[in-house]
């Protein structure tokens, strides 16, 4: 086969040059020429009208079939014909399983676990159905070695160790999966480009090639993907966009729990939140997460309170601390883990002007406990009550849970989903709830005080 034209195109004029360059000749810019492939003219015009051949032998078009246009109302509404992954945590995140055809990026730092997640689920879905794991990074002894030390099942599963893309195409097509991994696209590289593997061209055609191959086959289809420093995923954007659902695997290397969140779900909902515990059989399913980050000491502290967070379809109770100590800089500090530093900043203003309580020469440092990211704005109420114990020195309630919103007039706004979070509360043994007004439940709920209120002013009058 002859190979394929490049050129390189700057990603900020669109100029294209004959070959890379560190700078674009047109407007200035410093590694900014990508390289992209070129199909000849008259192929692009057959597929245009439906006689070309696309990616693994289908007709034209992005899923391998010509385009038919049809009226809205006479589509069929049958739900999707999902199957499970053998993880309730993993088909929660998903959206309640896996889809046939669907393209699945699953993110996550060095060591956080990716690899075995996927190949837990492989050797569960390998039973049942025809599994390919394709390998690019390890060898096959060091697969078959994690395989063996976690006691997975390893009589159906099938393994390969591959980086080109066309000879990961045609062993698809010889065996035929029905659920395809790719470990990782930044090793993948394609042929037809000159270019190294990881570099944004390379994954972004690979990634292209493969997604192609699962739309027209039906295959469920994983790509691993690496995260750069600051914790997003590497390569170029549009890679996000090609996929179906993109789901992040997150966790610290002195904890031993993993959380698995969604963030892109073309089946479901997004940023739901699945929560595993690495142990020596691998990664194990926490069935209720709330009482892992509600792993509270059994000594009493001021700065302590409970709040209740929505994490996509389902509440979660987590213990968020605050810590007010006297500043010996002349800025102090206003420190916050888990959650926005803009939004401390502005909580601690609106407490001030709305509650009397000036910290302006204190340091301030807020963590939510467990290494959950908070990124609601239900957490404001409790965040401010656990400051105003800290700075007091008294102690909230043990038995008291806290939500709201906190608006810049000093308001306490409510949040979606209060009368499942109370519930949820209720279910775990609080006795006593601060609400917004608005959130106050339209029954008793048995066993428990609900407090709501309006105003910071009588959320602070409430634990004096």
């Amino acid at each position: 086969m002859a190979r394929s034209k490049t050129a390189f195109v700057c990603n900020d004029c669109g100029s294209d040059h004959a070959k890379w360059q560190g700078q674009c000749s047109d407007c200035g810019a410093w590694n900014t020429l990508t390289e992209v492939r070129l199909g000849p003219a008259a192929a692009r015009g057959t597929a245009r009208g439906g006689a070309g051949r696309a990616v693994g032998g289908g007709r034209g078009g992005y899923a391998g079939a010509t385009a038919e246009a049809r009226i809205l109302a006479d589509i069929d509404l049958q739900d999707l014909p999902r199957f499970s992954s053998g993880a309730e945590e993993f088909d929660r995140v998903l959206g309640g399983g896996l889809v046939p055809g669907s393209a699945i990026l699953v993110g996550g730092n060095p060591g956080a676990g990716k690899s075995t997640l996927l190949l837990q689920t492989m050797c569960h879905l390998a039973a049942s159905m025809d599994a390919l794991y394709i390998t690019g990074e390890e060898s096959l002894q060091q697969v078959a070695m994690r395989a063996r030390r976690l006691g997975l099942p390893t009589d159906k599963l099938r393994l390969m160790t591959e980086t080109s893309v066309e000879a990961i195409i045609a062993a698809a097509e010889q065996f035929r999966p029905r659920v395809l991994v790719v470990d990782s696209i930044q090793v993948a590289h394609s042929e037809e480009l000159s270019s190294a593997p990881g570099s944004v061209s390379q994954v972004r055609e690979c990634a292209a090639f493969l997604t192609r191959f699962a739309k027209q086959t039906g295959t469920v289809l994983f790509l691993v993907g690496h995260v750069t420093k600051d914790g997003s995923l590497a390569g170029p954007k549009v890679l996000e966009h090609m996929i179906d659902c993109s789901i992040l695997l997150e966790g610290d290397h002195d904890s031993r729990f993993r959380t698995l969140r969604g963030q892109k779900n073309r089946f479901g909902a997004v940023n739901e939140l699945g929560v595993f515990a690495m142990t020596e059989q691998g990664l194990r399913e926490v069935r209720n997460p709330s009482a892992i980050f509600l792993d509270r000491s059994s000594e009493p502290a001021s700065g302590s309170a409970v709040m209740v967070v929505w994490e996509g379809t389902r509440p979660l109770l987590v213990e968020i601390q605050a810590l007010v100590d006297e500043s010996s800089l002349g800025n102090p500090r206003r420190v916050a883990v888990g959650l926005e530093q803009n939004r401390l900043a502005m909580l601690l203003a609106v407490l001030h002007r709305h509650g009397g309580l000036q910290v302006g020469d204190q340091d301030v440092f807020a963590n939510v406990v467990g290494g959950v990211k908070v990124l609601e704005t239900s957490a404001d109420l409790a965040l401010l009550l656990a400051i105003v114990s800290s700075y007091r020195n008294r102690q909230l309630p043990r038995d008291m849970v806290i939500f709201g919103e906190v608006g810049l007039s000093g308001e306490i706004r409510p949040v979606p989903s209060g009368q499942e979070r109370l519930a949820e509360a209720a279910k775990h043994g609080f006795r006593r709830a601060i609400v917004p007004r608005g959130n106050a439940p339209r029954s008793e709920i048995k066993g428990m005080q609900v407090l709501a209120v309006s105003k910071l002013a009588e959320a602070l009058a409430a634990v004096e």
